[in-house]
């Protein structure tokens, strides 16, 4: 699909000039910046979506875990002494 964009000069130029250090087209420039933007956009959007999810949960049912125990399993990761998830509770 053929897509046209209007961008300043200035952006132009500096577009051109990275294009020229990486030794990549101008055209592979702009679209690794969208692929790169929509990626990290729908990444934040499902974050998002996830944390209104778990507030809607932890409001429905009041099942939580504290940041302390969240971060004591955490801090077990890749140890011979790893633990399993806590029970969350309310």
């Amino acid at each position: 699909m053929a897509t046209s964009l209007k961008i300043d000069d200035g952006l132009k130029g500096r577009v051109q000039h990275l294009a020229g250090q990486r030794r990549r087209s101008p055209h592979w420039i702009m679209l690794e910046a969208i692929r790169q933007y929509v990626e990290r956009e729908e990444a934040r959007e499902n974050f998002k979506q996830e944390a209104l999810a778990s507030w809607a949960a932890y409001k429905e049912t009041g099942r939580h875990l504290t940041g302390q125990e969240v971060r004591t399993w955490l801090n077990t990761w890749g140890t011979d002494e790893e633990i399993a998830v806590p029970e969350c509770h309310k």
